[in-house]
């Protein structure tokens, strides 16, 4: 059997190979704001709300976040509409993709 790797594959005119994850359920696409301190940061989201958001262990000492990021946000099942969890963060060649096709 032989495996085929992307750069082998034949490019196929207007179509891109970027996967992209997109929001699901509840979640919603956000912008960071600003940064708090303490792995919180105040996130402007899709809905209109502006929300407190904390990031969970796993992403907290990978990835570093600035001003301007786009993240998935989960709103908090109490207090949904003030506070929630950065679930996702998008790297810059992500961003461009969301916004080239209107998400962000």
């Amino acid at each position: 059997m032989k495996f085929i790797r992307d750069r082998d594959r034949p490019e196929i005119p207007g179509q891109e190979l970027i996967r992209v994850k997109l929001p699901r359920g509840k979640q919603m696409l956000g912008e960071i704001e600003q940064i708090l301190g303490g792995s919180r940061f105040k996130v402007s989201c899709k809905d209109g709300n502006e929300r407190l958001c904390r990031i969970p262990g796993k992403f907290r000492k990978r990835i570093t976040v600035r001003v301007g990021d786009i993240v998935i946000v989960e709103p908090w099942e109490v207090e949904g509409n003030e506070k929630g969890d950065v679930v996702w963060i998008y790297n810059r060649t992500q961003m461009a993709w969301l916004r080239k096709r209107g998400y962000a």
